[in-house]
């Protein structure tokens, strides 16, 4: 997989990724509480072994050398099924301004370009309209309702959304 690789910033239109620190900790704990957040990603904050995680690899996005959030990518390896997954979460005060489209964006052209893969898929809420229509933005394509997917923080199963870009297909 990827952790352990130094990887620079990445630069979008109006955001930079770059990979998350320790001290990163305290505002992406602060995001991730806020309401809008919580209620897709549950209340557990980030934690330094979720950077350690070696399956994933955590950035924040700057805005203005601002952390407004994180994005994540992890690999399925076996050669046959080779593709990777981003997850993504923005502070409220930001949404609507097309950050996360931006951010998504950016991760995808750095995963199809300096990682080589040819497949990319994303997961959202199937009752998240606006990240839906963020993903759509970017090349994402829907695929198919994945039936009482995940658990919300009340612990209710909801339907996700399996979305897939190909590399040709980003935007």
């Amino acid at each position: 997989m990827s952790t352990g690789t130094l990887v620079g910033m990445l630069h979008g239109d109006n955001v930079a990724l770059r990979p998350a620190v320790l001290a990163d900790l305290p505002e992406l704990g602060r995001i991730q509480a806020t309401p809008e957040v919580a209620a897709q990603w549950g209340h557990d904050a980030i934690t330094a072994a979720d950077l350690d995680e070696p399956d994933t690899e955590v950035f924040v996005v700057l805005l203005d050398d601002r952390i407004v959030g994180a994005i994540q990518w992890y690999e399925h390896a076996d050669p046959d099924f080779r593709h990777a997954g981003i997850d993504i979460y923005l502070d409220p005060a930001v949404h609507g301004k097309g950050l996360g489209t931006d951010a998504v964006r950016t991760m995808a052209r750095y995963l199809i370009t300096a990682k080589a893969f040819h497949r990319l898929i994303i997961d959202p809420a199937a009752a998240n309209a606006r990240a839906i229509r963020c993903y759509t933005k970017v090349g994402f394509r829907p695929v198919g309702i994945m039936r009482q997917y995940w658990r919300d923080p009340e612990g209710v199963w909801r339907d996700g959304l399996l979305m897939d870009l190909l590399a040709h297909e980003l935007t």
